[in-house]
């Protein structure tokens, strides 16, 4: 939550909380950035990223440290800067993600090769304990083979993100803000799964 970026972005609202309004959900995200010319570059577009989704009605309530990432899957561009953050927004589930995505596209990300090199990406993990749209659609997704998971994508928002239980480069950001956010399927905390995983995938995220 207080980690310093090498080239002097000014991270935004980094470390900071906001107190939860009743009426607003609160969602947990992933962003990364991998099209920048140096690690600050791409750190400055979640900065930016940031900002843009906590305007309006939304408020962040947390944002993890910076991480560099390798790129995910190799070959897919440079290394990555990757964050978690916590926002509340009274927006439900599908409306929310439709602001996630236009802030991609605001921002010029075009959606043209599945897991690509992005100017800047942004996934809902989760909203609270929601479980969407039912627990065995998520389990089918959450069992879909590697070579799957790069051909097939769902047609509806699938929440907890099916992916996010196997990628260091999500649950080393995630356990800055959430350690203790458990899957509503598993009964895993973060730091759990986070320990789960293999030491090599652990190390290869390194903080800013």
């Amino acid at each position: 939550m207080h980690g310093a970026v090498t080239d002097q972005p000014a991270c935004y609202l980094r470390g900071t909380y906001i107190v939860q309004n009743a009426k607003n959900n609160s969602f947990l995200i992933a962003l990364g950035a991998n099209l920048g010319v140096t690690p600050g570059k791409n750190a400055q577009a979640l900065d930016t990223a940031l900002q843009l989704l906590g305007e309006g009605d939304a408020a962040l309530g947390a944002v993890s440290g910076y991480y560099r990432t390798p790129a995910f899957p190799p070959g897919a561009g440079g290394a990555f800067v990757n964050a978690c953050a916590l926002l509340h927004s009274p927006l439900n589930p599908n409306d929310f993600l439709a602001r996630l995505h236009a802030v991609e596209a605001s921002m010029g990300r075009v959606r043209a090769i599945r897991w690509g090199a992005r100017v800047v990406d942004v996934d809902l993990l989760a909203m609270a304990g929601a479980v969407l749209p039912d627990p065995a659609v998520v389990r089918h997704w959450m069992a879909l083979a590697p070579a799957q998971q790069q051909t097939q994508t769902p047609d509806q928002l699938i929440l907890p993100h099916p992916r996010l239980h196997q990628r260091a480069f999500v649950l080393v950001p995630l356990a800055d803000i959430a350690p203790d956010w458990c899957h509503p399927l598993t009964g895993q905390s973060v730091r759990s799964m986070l320990a789960a995983l293999p030491d090599a995938d652990r190390l290869a995220v390194r903080r800013l």
